[in-house]
């Protein structure tokens, strides 16, 4: 089936472009959803997790205590790279089993993938085109400290650990400007649904 990667740096608004894309009927894949399934009780990763970084990163209920992981990598690349290594190969697994699934389960006839990574993680070989959410990195510090319990520190070292707004969109086939209104990239979306059906219809 024909895919459209989704992304942008944290804080864009890649949700809120998700949803819309939804709205219209797109089985829209979230790689973070599937960074969560990978490491739920009883997967193999969750063990190797713990097993590395020590028991405190797991909750008393069995669970990844996600903040606990964050903080540690993101204060250490090397810590980083260790586990996009065991973890990436797995959330790609999940993702193409989501996708293959699209024709089944929804009536558009292309599928999203949301990726905060998209690039930086090589999920993008799994689509046929890029679209970025962008937005001024000041708004994306904004929104990003507005919505989350992250310190203006730890957003910065998100952002860091990401590609640059410039390199992003140098990459993106379609880019979706989110520095205005919801409706005016709920209209921008709409556009683009309509883009994507006529591509998806050539492609088959």
């Amino acid at each position: 089936m024909f895919t459209v990667g989704l992304t942008g740096g944290i804080g864009s608004g890649k949700s809120a472009a998700a949803a819309r894309f939804r709205h219209h009927g797109v089985n829209v894949v979230d790689a973070d959803w599937a960074a969560r399934v990978v490491v739920e009780p009883g997967r193999p990763a969750l063990v190797e997790i713990a097993a590395h970084f020590g028991a405190h990163v797991i909750q008393t209920d069995g669970s990844l205590d996600r903040a606990a992981l964050r903080k540690l990598v993101f204060d250490n690349p090397e810590e980083r790279i260790w586990l996009e290594k065991l973890t990436h190969p797995l959330i790609r697994q999940e993702i193409i089993s989501s996708l293959g699934r699209s024709g089944e389960t929804h009536s558009a006839p292309y599928a999203i993938l949301e990726s905060p990574l998209l690039i930086e993680s090589g999920q993008y070989q799994l689509v046929q085109r890029v679209c970025v959410v962008d937005l001024p990195e000041a708004m994306q510090l904004e929104r990003a400290s507005a919505r989350d319990a992250n310190t203006l520190e730890q957003i910065r070292k998100i952002m860091a650990a990401q590609l640059p707004r410039a390199e992003r969109c140098a990459k993106a086939d379609d880019i979706l400007d989110n520095s205005g209104s919801l409706d005016s990239l709920n209209a921008q979306v709409d556009a683009l649904h309509q883009k994507y059906m006529q591509l998806a219809a050539q492609s088959r």
